[in-house]
């Protein structure tokens, strides 16, 4: 199976640009997820972390 999909991978061209771009967009996806938690405010981190547990904003049905 694995040869017959590899056969017909081979024959396209152009390819071999497709794992270069999704290994680029998966490497810039996580260093600005990096970026985005070093540089994110003590205040917001609280504040988001603690929603689930914030039962003033629930609806009783």
């Amino acid at each position: 199976m694995l040869k017959f999909v590899k056969h017909h991978m081979e024959s396209i061209t152009g390819i071999e640009i497709y794992p270069l771009i999704s290994l680029l967009i998966f490497f810039i996806f996580f260093v600005t997820l990096f970026y985005w938690v070093i540089t994110a405010k003590k205040d917001y981190i609280n504040t988001v972390s603690n929603i689930p547990l914030d039962n003033q904003n629930d609806t009783k049905q």
